[in-house]
């Protein structure tokens, strides 16, 4: 993949944040700010965009093609390899905790990602807020890996699949419940469970949430037979 270069930042405090894992600030007493809060609202920022990205880069796929495509796009080894594009994994340019750098921490695909989503979220805010700003930001990013990525994605979604599956048969949707996490903060592992109609269907296993959803889907789908 291309290298490419960060935006430029009118407040360096808010990169100096996105790029602050919590691990840092355990260590670090005059450290307050971590990258958490810029992660979530970064997540929101590019689900919105890669929509937006897809549904004008492809005029006559239906939802049931670019729903996978969206989810392959922004999901969590996809956006590490942003993060590395952008040389996040570089020496010194995340500020890590001793013992999350000492174990990798600066090419865990989990660490990797949830950086590169803080650095969305903090470019949204340095910017006043401008959707158009960022867009301009990521779409090189997307347009990058969409030949390889189009090929490579799945043509429907696991999540998509069980749901119109309990939609016919049930008229509900799944419910996905997080049961379990373990790990440090850099390396977590979360566990989820989907329920449909007051059963559970499937258990799975995931570096982030959704990810975790997607391997219980996927383990309900099999037991059902439609794997």
């Amino acid at each position: 993949m291309a290298t490419f270069n960060l935006p430029t930042f009118r407040n360096s405090s808010l990169l100096h944040q996105a790029l602050t894992h919590r691990s840092y600030v355990n260590e670090h007493v005059q450290t307050r700010e971590h990258n958490e809060r810029l992660e979530f609202l970064g997540d929101a920022v590019l689900n919105f965009l890669s929509g937006e990205f897809l549904y004008k880069r492809y005029p006559h796929k239906p939802e049931g093609e670019l729903t996978p495509l969206r989810s392959a796009l922004v999901d969590e080894t996809q956006l590490a390899k942003f993060a590395i594009a952008l040389n996040l994994d570089q020496p010194n340019v995340m500020h890590l905790g001793r013992g999350a750098d000492l174990e990798g921490g600066r090419t865990n695909a989990n660490l990797l990602s949830s950086t590169f989503e803080a650095i969305v979220g903090a470019y949204f805010l340095d910017t006043g807020s401008s959707i158009e700003a960022v867009r301009e930001f990521v779409t090189p990013l997307f347009e990058s890996v969409m030949p390889d990525l189009a090929i490579s994605a799945p043509s429907v979604n696991v999540k998509s699949r069980l749901q119109e599956w309990a939609l016919k048969q049930t008229q509900e949707n799944p419910k996905y419940i997080i049961v379990h996490q373990t790990g440090p903060d850099h390396a977590k592992e979360f566990t989820a469970e989907v329920w449909i109609s007051g059963k559970k269907y499937g258990k799975g296993n995931g570096r982030r949430k959704q990810d975790a959803e997607k391997a219980a889907a996927a383990n309900a789908l099999k037991k059902l037979g439609l794997a």
